[in-house]
């Protein structure tokens, strides 16, 4: 690939992700929640920022694009074209299946609705951008959308190849995971997994990324086909399922 990525942990448990171009010394950036420790890295790396890529409009995510433009005016700040007047600074409007690139590397937009009405997503070659759609073992609140429409938006990840690393914006691992156990208990892949997150937060380190496949195995809002799923929500409509368990998880 054409670039490295940056994983940035700002305020309490955001990440920002920097693409990294060091042939050209050029960088881009997805859901810049602040601009200071995007301006560090820029300086550390000696590279200059020649996009913005956003997911959603939420201020986390947003929060740091006009400070950004005022240090790099012009550059192309890409969001949903459902989210046009609510992304500061945003020039282009993006919608399922439009291209994006950086670095000589293609990206493809996904329109993944539900966390908001116009979240969409950005896949690069074996990288998910996912923004707050879907999470290391969770997926995001529905503040804006439906069930059935976060069904369907999961499904467009979940079909996704094994491997993609899965590129999440918050480091909400460990409560999704201690989650996930009460309705998805006997799955051990998810035991064992809890298992080594815990390892890895008390040792202060990331979670992210994940991989679409390790989501598949044990992120219960891609399992609601599975019958331990049907036994909690009873009920074996997809949608019904999904929104018992994510109604389960808003009051954990």
């Amino acid at each position: 690939m054409g670039f490295q990525i940056e994983r940035l942990a700002v305020l309490s448990d955001n990440y920002i992700f920097l693409l990294h171009d060091p042939q050209s010394h050029t960088a881009a950036v997805v859901d810049p929640a602040e601009a200071k420790p995007v301006l560090q890295a820029l300086e550390r790396l000696g590279a200059r920022l020649t996009a913005i890529f956003n997911t959603h409009h939420h201020g986390d995510h947003v929060g740091g694009n006009s400070e950004l433009l005022r240090h790099f005016p012009g550059i192309p700040v890409y969001g949903s074209a459902q989210d046009a007047g609510r992304i500061p600074g945003q020039t282009v409007q993006l919608q399922q299946g439009d291209h994006v690139s950086f670095a000589g590397v293609e990206g493809t937009v996904f329109f993944v609705p539900g966390h908001t009405r116009g979240h969409i997503a950005y896949l690069f070659p074996g990288h998910l951008f996912c923004g707050d759609t879907l999470f290391a073992g969770g997926c995001g609140r529905l503040f804006e959308g439906t069930a059935a429409q976060m069904v369907t938006s999961l499904d467009k990840l979940r079909s996704l190849p094994d491997p993609t690393q899965v590129w999440c914006a918050h480091e909400y691992t460990l409560g999704n995971l201690r989650f996930a156990l009460t309705v998805d208990g006997e799955n051990p892949a998810l035991q064992e997994r809890l298992r080594r997150t815990q390892v890895l937060r008390s040792q202060g380190e990331a979670t992210v990324p994940s991989t679409i496949g390790v989501e598949r195995e044990t992120n219960p809002f891609l399992r609601v086909d599975e019958p331990a799923l049907h036994q909690v929500a009873g009920s074996r409509d997809r949608v019904e399922v999904f929104a018992h368990i994510r109604s389960l998880k808003d009051h954990f």
